[in-house]
C-alpha cells in the first residue's frame, strides 16, 4: 500500500476545506461567546480607616487578666 500524493491526486481540495470549516466553527464560537458575554460592573470597595476605640480597650483587660499556663518562646525555631 503506497501513500499518494495529496496535491497529485486532487485530494488536497478536501484538505483546504476540512481546515477552512474548522477555521470558520472557531471564529463563529468567537463570535457567539463574545455577543453573550454580558459586563459586569464591579464596585469599588471602600474600607473604614476609622479605629474602633472599644476593640482595642476589650483586647488589653483580655490580655491583663489571662494568665497562661504555657510559657512561650521569645524566637520561633
Amino acid at each position: 500500500m503506497t501513500i499518494n500524493n495529496p496535491f497529485e491526486s486532487g485530494h488536497i481540495k478536501n484538505y483546504i476545506l476540512l481546515y477552512v470549516s474548522v477555521v470558520a466553527i472557531m471564529i463563529l464560537f468567537f463570535i457567539a461567546s463574545s455577543m453573550f458575554l454580558d459586563d459586569e460592573v464591579i464596585e469599588k470597595k471602600i474600607f473604614s480607616t476609622e479605629v474602633d476605640i472599644t476593640v482595642e480597650k476589650t483586647e488589653v483587660l483580655h490580655d491583663n487578666s489571662a494568665k497562661r499556663k504555657f510559657k512561650l518562646l521569645d524566637k520561633a525555631y
